[in-house]
């Protein structure tokens, strides 16, 4: 009987022995797959975080005929994506808390595919804004979350994942301004067809995000605790279950970060929707100014990738703060003196400028120290920055038709760079928002 209890021990042991060491030889390949996959999961949900609006923007014209909607509510539109990222987008840290990230962005991913897909055959106007409504849901809580994935599952590549993830973005949004109008003629000039083409796009997104549904941790596979984010002083950052809240708001550096967003989002949103105006006013054709709005966009598919790698390696980021700023200030100035005489310049200078979103992006990476605070850290800075954002389109439209021209617009777009630089530079100093706010334990 010893014997056969010595035998069944050590064959119990031998099993266990097997099975303890087999985590070991398959897990290194098992989460390098994952990786890659979540790399592929985060080009395609920024690949879809922008066509819903433009490709709306290029189609404007024809949605008004087919819905019958007035201006106002276009105007109403041109502003919704502001608001819903504002309103939204704060819910991501909870809702990622309670669900993790990943299920999150698949979620959003899928919202963005059932909005897009739904919108353009509802039939009516308050249905088309409660279908875009959602698909920029989707989008808001994505936004927030992206940063914070990166900060997981990449923290010791940080610039190189958001500058891959910014390129991304601006691809799809330039992708989507230039090609919805040629894809809807190749479809026989249906609008809805043209717009409702993008639920592809998004639909594919979901793909590789189910497999990060029942992740809690983040950078690792089911069952598997993440690793932590490290701390200024080396140690190991808390786990983002029992990470304390901070009292976010008593951070200065958070609001310089939340007021830097906010006026970047504002000279974005302006460009995307008044630059070609600006451009035919001036006597430009109007293909030609489609292209010039298509070539300020595009510039920041390099520079997307380029600026958070350069960012994250030096301690400041106020220097870059100032080149993007100073390049806003010479495109403006040359739309105000000579617009179509230097147009090719001045949409290169302003698409450089408007570069400062990915930069904002990186910035929010390295101004916490851990995932959980990089999640508030982002919700505090993108819903505030979008709200601050909302009024400015509405504002240039309202200049633009009581003064009856553009000086007023373009002397208001350069004038709001003048801040979005002394915030910047304030955001880009060393230091973190646990430094600077208090917190209150959660969690346990």
């Amino acid at each position: 009987m010893t014997g056969d209890e010595t035998r069944t021990t050590t064959s119990a042991t031998a099993r266990t022995s097997a099975a303890t060491a087999l985590p070991k030889h398959s897990g290194a390949p098992t989460r390098a797959w994952r990786k890659r996959l979540l790399v592929a999961g985060i080009v395609l949900a920024a690949l879809n975080l922008r066509p819903a609006i433009t490709s709306f923007g290029a189609l404007l014209e024809e949605v008004r005929d087919g819905l019958g909607m007035s201006g106002s509510v276009a105007g109403l539109l041109t502003s919704l994506p502001a608001l819903c990222f504002a309103v939204f987008g704060v819910t991501a840290p909870r809702l990622a808390r309670r669900f993790g990230p990943g299920a999150v962005v698949c979620a959003g991913m899928a919202a963005v595919a059932t909005g897009l897909l739904v919108r353009p055959f509802v039939g009516n106007t308050a249905a088309f804004l409660l279908a875009s409504g959602l698909a920029l849901a989707g989008i808001a809580v994505s936004n927030v979350l992206m940063p914070v994935i990166v900060k997981r599952w990449f923290p010791d590549r940080v610039g190189s994942m958001t500058g891959l993830y910014s390129m991304a973005l601006a691809l799809g949004t330039a992708s989507a301004a230039a090609v919805t109008v040629p894809v809807t003629d190749a479809l026989g000039g249906d609008w809805q067809a043209g717009l409702a083409v993008w639920a592809a796009l998004a639909a594919a997104a979901v793909l590789p995000w189910l497999a990060f549904v029942r992740d809690r941790g983040g950078a690792s596979g089911a069952g598997e605790r993440a690793p932590e984010p490290p701390r200024g002083d080396g140690r190991p950052g808390e786990r983002a279950g029992q990470a304390p809240a901070l009292r976010i708001t008593r951070s200065r550096t958070a609001w310089a970060l939340a007021v830097f967003f906010g006026l970047q989002a504002t000279a974005a949103y302006i460009s995307m929707g008044w630059m070609a105006q600006i451009f035919r006013d001036a006597g430009v054709p109007a293909g030609q100014a489609g292209l010039l709005l298509a070539v300020t966009m595009v510039m920041g598919v390099p520079l997307a990738f380029v600026i958070p790698r350069l960012a994250a390696r030096l301690p400041r980021q106020g220097p870059i703060v100032l080149v993007l700023g100073v390049s806003g200030l010479l495109g403006y100035a040359g739309l105000y003196f000579a617009p179509a005489a230097g147009a090719w310049a001045w949409a290169v200078l302003v698409g450089i400028a408007n570069c400062a979103f990915p930069l904002a992006l990186t910035m929010v990476g390295m101004r916490a120290r851990t995932g959980a605070g990089v999640a508030q850290l982002s919700a505090f800075a993108q819903s505030t920055g979008y709200l601050i954002s909302i009024p400015g389109p509405l504002l240039v439209g309202v200049l633009y038709q009581h003064s009856g021209g553009w000086g007023l617009p373009i002397a208001l777009m350069a004038g709001l760079m003048v801040p979005q630089m002394i915030v910047g530079v304030l955001a880009g100093r060393d230091r973190t928002v646990e430094e600077e706010a208090g917190a209150v334990r959660i969690g346990g």
